[in-house]
């Protein structure tokens, strides 16, 4: 994870590299490949696309395809953004 906090497996998301070198969202946790798991902080996620961190992790370059489905996901795995009050 990105920011080193404890959380319970259920409440992370997870990334897998799949054999096939794709970078796919494991709704089930059980997808075969190299994963690497999230929190739902956006905050984490903006980390892991403009950081090496993840790349690393799943041992993948990330290029324009892997950002994308990145960015895809935030909106559909993220908790929304906290609004100042």
């Amino acid at each position: 994870m990105i920011c080193r906090t404890v959380h319970g497996k259920r409440e992370l998301v997870r990334l897998v590299r799949t054999p096939e070198g794709q970078l796919v969202i494991d709704k089930t946790g059980k997808q075969n490949g190299r994963g690497a798991y999230l929190c739902r902080q956006r905050s984490c996620w903006e980390a892991a696309l403009t950081g090496q961190q993840l790349g690393k992790a799943l041992k993948m370059e990330f290029g324009e395809r892997e950002r994308d489905v990145l960015h895809d996901a935030i909106e559909r795995e993220c908790d929304p953004p906290e609004t100042a009050s």
